[in-house]
């Protein structure tokens, strides 16, 4: 019993936050800087031959049940010498209970902007499949519209800009243009669950103080309509082009710490840790990610040959 009240509390709070238009709503990655294809569909590598895949999986407040789960998958690939193509697939879900997938292509056209530097315009489509199934929980009012079983697909449409050279980028975002109400005009109340659109504003920069040694600087911002602006700054180092670790600040909400390692040319591994700033007395969250780039055509081989920094 007291399992289920727990659980009972917690979506209950998700709820009214929700209600209050300031609950997180798309997924937070704090490794976002290997994960730009799923908030920017501009995001473009101009690496012919090269195929990127990518996947996180990231466990939020893990001291709490029912809390967060997120697993993102993520491939893009020059096809020409201007288009290059993605696919992007997000699940999160809350307890078992509210589950949310995202499938999208990306599609980016990249021009010259100068003699180092490219700019990509962007967009992606799909959909977003949304499903609420509340059997097994116990509630104070069996009838409570709150807690309906609902199942909904909604289209998804985004945009995006992404200016960039070997090292460095800025990148500007929207991707989903697209609202959406999981719950609508129950007992007088409105667009609980609305899901607004979000813009997202990152850069990034590698400052080679060495041949082995190099500072990433890097940053990301969120804004959404109702809620606080969200802000992410990191500084990370990078050792012989092959290990990785930093630290960030989630400004008003976590501090943060990365560690990457390239095992091979083709793959690297990493995990991220989350500390929260604000009153909260649960744990933290995880985040393990693997990046693979693999070489189609045999057109790059060893450590040395174009790193991948972003």
């Amino acid at each position: 019993m007291k399992k289920l009240i727990t659980k009972y509390l917690l979506f209950a709070g998700i709820i009214l936050f929700s209600i209050k238009g300031i609950a997180q709503q798309d997924p937070l990655f704090t490794q976002y800087m290997y994960n730009m294809s799923v908030v920017n569909p501009a995001y473009a590598t101009d690496d012919p031959g090269m195929l990127n895949l990518g996947g996180i999986y990231r466990a939020q407040w893990t001291d709490v049940e029912g809390a967060p789960r997120t697993l993102n998958f993520f491939a893009h690939t020059p096809v020409s010498e201007r288009v290059e193509l993605g696919l992007t697939v997000v699940h999160d879900e809350i307890g078992g209970w509210v589950k949310e997938n995202n499938i999208t292509a990306d599609f980016a056209y990249v021009i010259p902007a100068s003699e180092t530097t490219k700019l990509s315009f962007g967009a992606k489509g799909g959909l977003s499949t949304y499903s609420a199934n509340f059997n097994g929980i116990i509630l104070n009012d069996p009838n409570d519209p709150a807690f309906e079983n609902q199942s909904e697909v909604f289209p998804v449409f985004g945009v995006g800009a992404f200016w960039f050279g070997d090292k460095h980028y800025l990148g500007i975002s929207a991707p989903n243009l697209f609202t959406s109400k999981h719950i609508e005009n129950i007992n007088g109340l409105q667009a609980l669950g609305v899901e607004e659109i979000h813009y997202y504003l990152t850069g990034g920069y590698v400052f080679g103080l060495s041949d082995n040694f190099k500072l990433k600087p890097s940053f990301m911002a969120r804004g959404v309509q109702g809620a606080p602006l969200s802000i992410d700054v990191n500084a990370n180092v990078l050792l012989y082009d092959r290990l990785e670790a930093g630290v960030g600040y989630r400004f008003d909400k976590s501090v943060t710490g990365l560690v990457n390692f390239r095992i091979s040319p083709s793959l690297r591994v990493g995990y991220a840790y989350d500390y929260p700033t604000y009153n909260l007395s649960e744990d933290g969250s995880h985040e393990i990610m693997l990046l693979f780039d693999l070489d189609l055509f045999g057109l790059k081989k060893g450590y040395d040959k174009s790193p991948r920094f972003f």
